[in-house]
């Protein structure tokens, strides 16, 4: 490995970032310094938007999250405890402080929902569509266009579209892409894909592709059978386009961490299995102990844990997710008439999904002093969605609306391990016959959402006007009763308004500044949300309950050359009605949370970015961010108001102050490269900001080189020089104080080879 390091350093000084040409698509190497655009930084947009392309994407490790290549823009915050961000038990991405489940998602307008691990509402873009297979990714750090089909984008979205087929084709009608990738951790990836044509312009795409890597921490596999399809048919001026994706995603978990556990068991403390034994002497101790509340399983065990370990939580025998998906999805893009043009897409998605704990809370009939504790998810939505677009003059209005149904199983089981000496399970299967059922319910989720906008073209100003309003309601129905609620509540906002400007001061520079006001829906699930409460507590707030809410104001300057592509801007958010779910107890013991409204929250940022072409091949590309989130309230008792948690003007949790990021890139002839820097200050994962995780610098690399126009080999590398640090944070839940068992620990020093062929 010491070996392999310095020949990436040797090369990533002359050499750094891929910028080659789309997957199957031939290199003019004479036009590989025409200084195409890495990022784009939302030109005649009125608010703050950048896109990173396809090939931007193809630099990073085949199958990686295509939320990875975004971490570089300005104010997103990206965490994976594994080198290809897709374990998604750790997959976290906050912007502007805003975390997960207040952004939107979408792929090709579908919604995703929050891309949650509990999965209630949408599911992880890495489930709906190979990263070969991306065209580009829309940031918008505000809240996001008026016709983004989220009920939750509070502090920004993420849209990410496939890409045409006709980018595949070689030769006009055919196209084939065949990759390869291995490397540490017995990584194994192979993905191909076949693009087809007709003169008529009907073009379509097939591909397969599978991954599997063992965990570099603990033993365990992670890996995912993906299937993508894509066709665009025209008909006269008209366009129908249709999607198919399957996905089957198996990954055995890394143990949650605290900081004290971190000093206590080192960096590479995880699970036991395979080791099953000394699971159960664990377990057996901890129930001698009374740490679990089950009885004494064998009182020979004794009551003191050997070694560092603490608590019985330290470690479980074993842990999964998996998931199973089918997306299919069906749209219209058609003019109708001069002026008018309509859109129109309707979709659907079906997932299976099991969340698996090796918990030593409950014990197995067959004697065992371990069960697995199941979280399991059974999903059917179906929607449609479009606008209409009429241009008269200056002026073009839109009007578009979305309607979905979700129907959504969850239920909490219990399945037993086989004896005491042989655990006889295999936790990357789907279990069966379960001894217990801890709760069933049923949801039901109904959207409507709606959106007016007024675009207003006076030539160096544009203006933007519109509103957007929907009404979610949410219903729970018990199919096996518990301490969680059932019944129905919701939220109706049809006033949500927007408003944004943009001035050309010249060719090269623009203005542009808005204001956007967005509310959040509730969340259908027992695991968060309203419904994650008692039925006492449902009962009490279901009428009163108040939607979170912002409010963000914008203001920037663009600027574009030639050999330059920059932003910089300010904004100020104002958050309303935070709701706060405090976690009760070890995650694994799924107890019901505290909910309740506890204030807001102010943010003040600044962002920059800008992408510099120097010339003969090279490229350099920086972007910086500082933001400054606080909370406005303390936390007060809802029954008799007294001080739960002094948090006014404390930072948000998992907000780091700064961030810095910046790439040198070459691109020239048959060699390509980069090398990349990734900077933040440290962050809080408590509330009251007693507890931190110190800030830390990413070294990524990559280096490449073209055999022919059609074969081209690529070595990458993450986490360069090995830096020991925590990635994700509040994976457990944030708690008021104190060191909680909530953070993943990054991947150390990975390395990556891919041999891409294509014809």
């Amino acid at each position: 490995m010491r070996i392999t390091t310095a020949l990436l350093m040797a090369s990533t000084a002359i050499i750094a970032m891929p910028a080659f040409a789309q997957d199957g698509a031939p290199v003019d190497a004479a036009a590989a310094d025409t200084g195409a655009e890495i990022i784009v930084f939302g030109r005649g947009e009125t608010r703050q938007v950048q896109e990173i392309g396809a090939k931007d994407l193809v630099a990073l490790t085949p199958g990686t999250n295509a939320l990875k290549a975004i971490e570089k823009l300005p104010s997103v915050n990206f965490q994976s405890s594994d080198p290809f961000g897709n374990y998604e038990w750790s997959q976290r991405v906050t912007i502007r402080s805003f975390n997960q489940n207040q952004l939107g998602f979408t792929f090709d307008g579908i919604p995703l929902g929050d891309m949650s691990y509990g999965n209630h509402n949408g599911l992880h873009i890495t489930r709906a569509i190979s990263s070969e297979n991306i065209g580009s990714v829309r940031v918008s750090q505000g809240a996001g266009s008026l016709g983004t089909q989220s009920t939750g984008n509070l502090g920004g979205t993420i849209e990410t579209f496939s890409a045409d087929p006709r980018d595949y084709l070689s030769g006009g009608s055919l196209g084939a892409q065949g990759n390869l990738t291995y490397g540490s951790n017995e990584t194994w990836r192979g993905f191909g894909r076949v693009a087809l044509g007709t003169r008529d312009g009907i073009r379509g795409f097939v591909s397969y592709g599978y991954g599997a890597t063992d965990k570099w921490r603990g033993q365990g596999t992670q890996d995912q059978h993906m299937g993508n399809a894509k066709i665009v048919i025209p008909v006269g001026e008209a366009k129908i386009d249709g999607w198919l994706s399957y996905s089957d995603r198996r990954e055995q978990d890394y143990q949650d961490m605290s900081m004290g556990m971190i000093k206590r068991l080192g960096w590479k403390w995880d699970n036991f299995s395979p080791d099953y034994a000394r699971a159960v002497q664990i377990a057996d101790i901890a129930n001698n102990r009374g740490d679990t509340g089950a009885p004494v399983s064998n009182a020979a065990a004794g009551t003191v844990y050997p070694g560092n370990i603490a608590s019985v939580d330290d470690a479980y025998y074993d842990a999964a997710g998996l998931r199973k998906d089918f997306l299919g999805a069906i749209g219209i893009s058609a003019p109708l008439g001069e002026q008018l043009t309509l859109n129109l897409k309707t979709y659907y998605h079906r997932n299976k999904g099991r969340g698996l704990w090796g918990t030593p809370y409950v014990p197995s009939p067959t004697g065992a002093p371990i069960s697995i504790r199941t979280t399991e998810y059974q999903m059917d939505r179906v929607g449609i969605f479009g606008n209409v677009d009429y241009t008269v003059g200056i002026q073009t209005f839109s009007v578009g609306g979305w309607y979905e149904n979700n129907k959504f199983n969850q239920a909490r089981r219990f399945y037993a391990l086989k004896s005491r000496t042989e655990a006889g399970v295999n936790f990357r299967e789907y279990p069966k016959n379960p001894f217990a059922t801890q709760w069933e319910f049923d949801f039901t989720t109904d959207t409507m959402q709606y959106y007016v906008r007024d675009k207003i073209d006076l030539g160096m100003l544009t203006i933007n006007l519109g509103w957007k309003g929907f009404k979610v309601t949410n219903e729970a129905t018990s199919v096996v009763s518990s301490s969680f609620p059932e019944g129905k509540i919701k939220v109706q906002d049809w006033f949500q308004p927007h408003a944004g400007f943009a001035v050309e001061l010249s060719p090269e520079m623009e203005v542009f500044g808005g204001f956007t006001q967005v509310t959040k829906a509730f969340a259908s699930a027992t695991t968060t949300g309203p419904f994650s409460t008692g039925q006492a507590g449902f009962d009490q707030i279901k009428n009163d309950l108040k939607p979170e809410s912002s409010d963000t104001y914008e203001l920037g300057l663009r600027y574009n050359t030639s050999n330059f592509n920059g932003t910089v801007g300010a904004y100020l958010v104002n958050f309303r009605n935070r709701l706060l779910a405090v976690q009760v107890g070890s995650p694994v013991l799924g107890l019901a949370n505290a909910l309740q409204n506890v204030g807001g929250v102010r943010a003040l940022g600044f962002e920059a970015a800008g992408d510099l072409k120097l010339g003969q091949g090279f490229g350099l590309y920086a972007s910086y961010s500082y933001t400054d989130a606080t909370y406005r309230d303390d936390v007060l008792n809802s029954s008799d108001g007294t001080l739960v948690a002094a948090i006014k003007g404390k930072t948000v949790v998992d907000s780091p102050k700064h961030m810095l990021r910046g790439e040198l890139n070459y691109d020239q002839g048959p060699v390509f490269g980069r090398i990349g820097a990734n900077y933040m200050t440290k962050r809080y994962y408590s509330y009251t900001n007693d507890v931190s995780v110190p800030g830390r610098v990413i070294v990524d690399a990559s280096i490449g080189y073209r055999l022919t126009d059609k074969i081209e080999v690529l070595l990458n590398a993450s986490n360069l020089f090995d830096k020991k640090y925590v990635s994700t944070i509040g994976s457990g839940g944030f708690g008021n104080s104190g060191d909680a068992q909530t953070l993943l620990i990054g991947a150390p020093q990975q390395f990556f080879a891919t041999l891409k062929a294509g014809f």
